[in-house]
């Protein structure tokens, strides 16, 4: 498979193709006759779990180590367990700043429906985990003027 299709198959730009191939996030990819770049099955394979991980919010250089301890063999298992640990930690963190974050939105999107008189759209309220700090200083009535 060329970079075009791959760029088009993943929706990565071939700029960036060649950036994780260059900083060895990707092995140098096989080249045809032209020198032209024909990725294979296990390239995409890479391709896809760094697409992935990079959604995730893993930094290159996190990726970068963790791809080089692939590489080196199954001797690095316990390291790659590590990484991949700790950056779910990390993760799940994220997740929950962005459940509260919505559940606050949804919270307000409530309350103004009501205030509008036309209901609530979703019917719920923000999760436990929405401070009362945050309820006060964000979803507290405005005062009348």
């Amino acid at each position: 498979m060329k970079i075009a299709e791959v760029s088009e198959r993943t929706g990565l730009s071939a700029d960036t193709l060649r950036f994780y191939e260059r900083s060895g996030l990707v092995r140098p990819v096989t080249r045809d006759r032209s020198g032209i770049r024909v990725y294979g099955d296990t390239d995409l394979m890479r391709i896809e779990f760094i697409q992935c991980m990079r959604k995730a919010g893993l930094p290159i250089d996190v990726l970068k180590a963790y791809v080089d301890l692939v590489d080196a063999g199954e001797h690095t298992l316990a390291d790659r367990v590590e990484i991949l640990t700790v950056q779910r930690g990390e993760l799940l963190a994220r997740l929950r700043d962005m459940q509260q974050t919505l559940d606050l939105l949804n919270y307000k999107i409530d309350l103004y429906h009501n205030k509008l008189g036309k209901g609530s759209k979703r019917g719920r309220r923000p999760s436990k985990d929405v401070t009362r700090a945050q309820e006060m200083a964000y979803a507290a009535p405005t005062p009348a003027t």
